[in-house]
């Protein structure tokens, strides 16, 4: 028995090492540049983009103080907001390039009026505005441009809806 283990752990290590030699896993070290990556990208969208970050923990502690909110799911109907989606969330899709200048088929031919309504008439409301996953930029667009239509409490969830089922958070699905 221990030999068939000492044999199973020699030959998953040699598996191992010779994946690192030949690129085919990544060190801890690349990773880290990885992650450094992907952190300053977020930083400076929010820098650029003017609006704060919430985590899922204060997006949850706010969910359930009571105070009026609009959190926006930017995903894609059919492929994601109906499959599962934050409770409460409304969806308006957006792109995942920088949208500059607003381009209506890229929001399913809705304009900044669209928006706006959905955002409501109260531009010192909480806003927040959430994708997919850290690297998936619909959410800095749709905190953009609520920003740009004069909403003085942005936030992007970064995390998306991957951080609120990672955490074990209830979601909500369409019929």
């Amino acid at each position: 028995m221990k030999k068939g283990l000492y044999a199973f752990v020699a030959i998953a290590v040699c598996l191992f090492c010779t994946g690192q030699a030949f690129g085919f896993g990544t060190s801890k070290f690349e990773q880290e540049v990885e992650k450094e990556t992907g952190a300053v990208k977020l930083v400076r969208e929010v820098q650029r983009g003017g609006y704060d970050v919430i985590t899922t923990e204060e997006l949850d502690t706010l969910m359930k103080s009571g105070e009026e909110i609009v959190i926006v799911d930017t995903m894609p109907y059919e492929d994601s907001y109906k499959k599962n989606h934050v409770p409460g969330a409304v969806q308006f899709l957006f792109p995942i390039p920088d949208m500059n200048d607003w381009d209506a088929k890229e929001t399913a031919g809705k304009s900044p009026d669209d928006y706006a309504a959905l955002l409501g008439p109260n531009k010192d409301k909480k806003i927040i505005v959430y994708c997919g996953f850290v690297k998936c930029t619909r959410s800095h667009n749709g905190a953009v441009w609520a920003k740009k239509l004069g909403y003085k409490n942005v936030y992007r969830y970064p995390g998306g809806i991957f951080a609120w089922l990672g955490a074990g958070k209830a979601v909500e699905k369409m019929d």
